[in-house]
């Protein structure tokens, strides 16, 4: 596993082993950028991600690489939490990179309470936790994290569906590869939403 591109191209990534560590497969990552840059290259520029069952942390650093501003790890495992440390470490990521070792709900309400609103959400929990997903998507459509502009994506099996809408926040791209898909939320109006 590595970085797929920009400031840190090409350096290695490390995981843990198991199966509820299973980071986004190089391939699968680099579509998911190709999406949110397509057109333009420099579109996460200065942006802020949460990276919500973070693992590794590998979606979250390619975005560091590609020019976010920060990014917050999300991560109730501290094995991986401290896998991600050691990632960021190893890559001498000091700025811009925050590790959350805390579950969902109150890691949202401590995020809240610092102002946080986030550009891109990408969601990946471990693919036999199938309640996380209508959980998280709701949670997030109920918190003041994500906007308008927002992108939330859920990484899941193909043969899972995690659902079409929760409130405001509604799918707007499914994208398919292999037996991994890609689902694209915005808030509002499906549309009007655009990657």
């Amino acid at each position: 596993m590595r970085v797929i591109a920009g400031k840190y191209r090409s350096r290695p990534l490390h995981s843990l082993p198991g199966m509820d560590i299973r980071p986004t497969s190089d391939r699968l990552r680099e579509t998911l950028f190709n999406v949110l840059t397509a057109g333009n290259p420099g579109a996460l520029e200065g942006s802020v991600w949460l990276d919500l069952f973070a693992g590794s942390g590998a979606i979250g650093i390619e975005a560091l690489s590609r020019g976010a501003k920060d990014v917050y790890f999300v991560e109730n495992s501290q094995a991986a939490a401290e896998a991600i440390r050691a990632n960021l470490k190893n890559l001498g990521i000091s700025n811009g990179s925050h590790v959350v070792e805390d579950d969902l709900p109150h890691a949202f309400w401590r995020m809240e309470r610092q102002k946080i609103a986030a550009d891109v959400v990408f969601i990946d929990p471990p693919y036999r936790m199938k309640e996380a997903y209508p959980a998280t998507l709701r949670a997030l459509a109920d918190s003041s994290i994500i906007w308008a502009m927002s992108v939330v994506i859920a990484e899941h099996e193909k043969k899972f569906d995690p659902g079409e809408e929760f409130g405001p926040l509604r799918r707007f791209r499914l994208l398919v590869q292999g037996s991994i898909a890609l689902s694209f939320y915005r808030m509002g109006n499906v549309s009007e939403a655009r990657v």
